[in-house]
């Protein structure tokens, strides 16, 4: 799942395309910030929603991988609404969904969550924003903040901030694949690598 980037392809990489950080990210951090979302250390049961392991990797734009690199990620629950104090959405919360991790790359550069795919829900200006996933990458030298969105979302060709990234806007989605063997049958996979200009 993780190859290696070709010297043809490692000149043609450009940086992940920045997106806003939005209203809701958290303002109080949880205490359980590991890499599986889908449940919370106390709580007996498990998130709603679609389970899906989301993997990639953290590059510069020569294609070399960046070591220890702080991504926080935050995201709606199934039914879009965010556990924050501003969110007015009046779609339930999940008490089993924490909604935020803290990540840090390996020496190849990696990352992996596990989480639920997050619902749509109604932005400030009233449109429905379609489901994304926040990104705060920090490296060495540089720092992103960015969405991933998901591939076959009709909501993604209305949305105003997608579309801010303009021509590089199909760099910030991604496609929900079937699991591999060692994955839950049920859950899917997205595969999303993301590009600092240095690390």
């Amino acid at each position: 799942m993780f190859g290696s980037v070709s010297p043809l392809l490692a000149q043609r990489l450009r940086r992940t395309p920045p997106q806003v950080l939005g209203p809701f990210y958290p303002v109080v951090k949880p205490l359980d910030q590991d890499a599986d979302l889908t449940v919370i250390q106390g709580q007996p049961g498990r998130a709603a929603g679609q389970v899906i392991h989301v993997m990639g990797r953290v590059m510069n734009t020569q294609g070399q991988a960046i070591q220890g690199v702080r991504i926080e990620i935050w995201q709606a629950n199934t039914h879009g609404r965010y556990t924050h104090p501003n969110d007015t959405n009046p779609a339930p919360l999940d008490p089993n969904f924490e909604g935020f991790a803290v990540l840090n790359t390996d020496a190849k550069g990696r990352y992996r969550f596990k989480t639920i795919k997050p619902g749509a829900y109604p932005g400030d200006s009233g449109a429905i924003r379609p489901p994304h996933i926040h990104f705060d990458v920090t490296g060495k030298f540089n720092r992103i903040v960015t969405q991933m969105y998901f591939a076959r979302e009709p909501l993604n060709e209305t949305d105003r901030l997608l579309q801010t990234a303009g021509a590089n806007r199909e760099r910030l989605i991604v496609s929900l694949l079937p699991p591999t063997r060692d994955l839950e049958p049920d859950s899917l996979l997205a595969v999303w690598d993301i590009v600092l200009d240095e690390g």
